[in-house]
């Protein structure tokens, strides 16, 4: 399934939506008022919460924390690196990697190897929105968590821990 972002998501309560690709309302994501780090919600279109993702703060890099059902489902940190960004993705769900530039918005997310997810800047380049292509035997909403991390750590100049 292909999916659209904007860039700069996020900012202190700032609630958007995910759309398909054909422009249709998918998903929410607010961001929460006074707190200290970052703190999202992806919601469904009824406002239930499918996923919450916590910034831990006080570390020398960015370190995220995706949640599903009230369980820790994976963990993603900034790694120290002089020449490519590097990044540490645990996760009970699988081992995922990222390749290609993530500045440019040009990147897949493997498991195991294999691509599951792909952003895209290239389709949408005349708007502040970019692509996301999910594999459709994955987790949708799992994959559109580890992309707006991925975006929060990469792209968002409020994070202090760059």
């Amino acid at each position: 399934m292909e999916y659209k972002i904007r860039q700069k998501i996020f900012s202190i309560g700032d609630r958007f939506t995910i759309k398909d690709i054909n422009d249709n309302d998918m998903y929410y994501v607010q961001g929460k008022i006074f707190a200290i780090g970052n703190k999202l919600r992806i919601l469904d279109l009824q406002n239930r919460e499918l996923v919450y993702i916590e910034q831990r703060i006080f570390r020398f890099l960015p370190e995220y924390h995706i949640y599903m059902n009230n369980a820790h489902v994976a963990m993603v940190k900034k790694e120290f690196s002089f020449f490519r960004p590097k990044l540490y993705i645990e996760s009970d769900l699988g081992r995922f990697d990222v390749d290609g530039n993530v500045f440019a918005y040009d990147f897949n997310v493997r498991k195991n190897g294999s691509i599951v997810a792909s952003v895209s800047k290239k389709f949408f380049s005349w708007t502040d929105s970019y692509k996301v292509y999910v594999d459709d035997g994955e987790d949708q909403v799992l994959m559109l968590a580890l992309v707006i991390v991925l975006d929060q750590i990469f792209h968002d100049n409020n994070n202090n821990s760059n």
